[in-house]
């Protein structure tokens, strides 16, 4: 019974090295184990860092989910196809050209806030960044994403003025917009807003409609808080002021 058996393993080693074979052939020239475990650690690390400042330095602010969506997937798809166009070869002009083609971008439902326009090329730039570090050591590529990082903490920190809010006001008393009135044009936008305003400009006057365009700046209530829809500058079908 033994012979039987070690006859059949005899007649089968050559179907075992063949298999082999084939197995060895197909990883070598089909699957590198090492080249998709560092895209993977890669892309794991644009991603975590990306999520990072998308979920603790823009949301907590603006509150847009529709934006914390295209952050996450515009990031990604950057990062893939800069890693694997092989972002170590390429020119930085192609690179670069990146930012050409989202600087010609206009999103025809509505204007893109400043605040979110800085984000979206922010966080392009990270991706393309990580994804042409594959020349650089684990410990460059992390020191370079927390310098991202401390970069948008510290602009949240300190450079963003959170205890005032703008808004865009469409005004219909134009004699109160004279330098000599400017203590009663405030006194009757915090009437009529119950805001405590800290300053007016005057923007577009139309003498034909009695309208002026104001800039309100006034004591946010919500100093935590980004209030984008704050920013828009014309009343939604009326285009007196575009």
């Amino acid at each position: 019974m033994t012979c039987c058996a070690e006859t059949r393993l005899f007649y089968m080693q050559p179907l075992f090295t063949l298999l082999q074979s084939f197995i060895d052939s197909l990883t070598n020239n089909f699957i590198n184990p090492v080249s998709l475990v560092q895209m993977f650690c890669s892309f794991a690390l644009n991603f975590v860092v990306v999520w990072i400042i998308v979920h603790f330095f823009y949301y907590p602010k603006a509150r847009r989910r529709d934006y914390y969506f295209t952050f996450i997937l515009l990031a990604s798809s950057i990062f893939m196809m800069i890693y694997l166009m092989d972002g170590s070869k390429m020119e930085i002009g192609a690179a670069l050209g990146l930012f050409a083609v989202f600087g010609i971008i206009r999103y025809r439902t509505e204007s893109v806030p400043i605040r979110e326009m800085t984000y979206l090329f922010f966080l392009v730039a990270l991706s393309v960044v990580n994804g042409t570090t594959s020349n650089l050591s684990v410990v460059e590529s992390v020191a370079a994403n927390v310098i991202f990082i401390c970069v948008v903490f510290l602009a949240e920190r300190f450079l963003i003025a959170d205890k005032e809010g703008c808004k865009f006001v469409q005004y219909d008393n134009i004699d109160l917009i004279q330098p000599e009135k400017s203590a009663e044009l405030k006194a009757d936008l915090e009437k009529r807003l119950g805001l405590k305003i800290l300053r007016v400009e005057v923007g577009a006057v139309d003498f034909l409609r009695d309208m002026a365009m104001l800039r309100v700046y006034y004591e946010d209530p919500t100093p935590n808080r980004i209030k984008s829809v704050d920013r828009i500058l014309k009343i939604k079908n009326d285009d007196a002021f575009s």
